[in-house]
């Protein structure tokens, strides 16, 4: 059985029917079409489907839909403003931090968290920011320069 909740995401409200299991990543992705948040892990260990509730980071795999009923939720798309990327976008694409793209959304997300909390990060700082996004393809060094050029913004 269905049940009724509003949803604010990235800046527009929404009246979504969700199964009672559904995670806030499958409402995400599969009944507002966001392809931000990624389905990577299912347990919260890699942090590709990372979203801000209410300002702060979570995991959406590991969210009932449920739970958030009133919520305003962040993702990676959200980021942009009036088409302008934000800084970290842009930091990530001039600083080649992208590479497969699979961890991006994720990473920025994370990334945002640490800015909004340490506006001046130090790698260390950087590094610990964002140490619950795993990236693959990288050693992350692109990455924290990236967060570090965002920081410079």
């Amino acid at each position: 059985m269905k049940q009724m909740i509003s949803l604010e995401v990235n800046g527009e409200a929404h009246e979504l029917a969700v199964e009672k299991n559904a995670t806030l990543l499958r409402v995400l992705r599969d009944q507002l079409g966001l392809n931000g948040p990624k389905r990577g892990c299912d347990s919260g260990g890699c942090g590709c489907c990372t979203v801000h509730v209410d300002g702060q980071a979570v995991y959406s795999c590991m969210c009932y839909a449920l739970s958030y009923d009133g919520a305003s939720i962040t993702t990676a798309e959200g980021l942009a403003v009036d088409g302008e990327l934000h800084p970290l976008q842009t930091s990530f694409i001039e600083a080649g931090a992208v590479q497969c793209g699979y961890c991006t959304c994720g990473m920025m997300m994370a990334a945002k968290q640490l800015l909004d909390e340490c506006p001046r990060p130090d790698e260390e700082q950087i590094r610990q920011g964002i140490s619950g996004n795993l990236c693959r393809c990288t050693g992350y060094a692109k990455i924290v320069e990236a967060v570090k050029m965002a920081s410079e913004r």
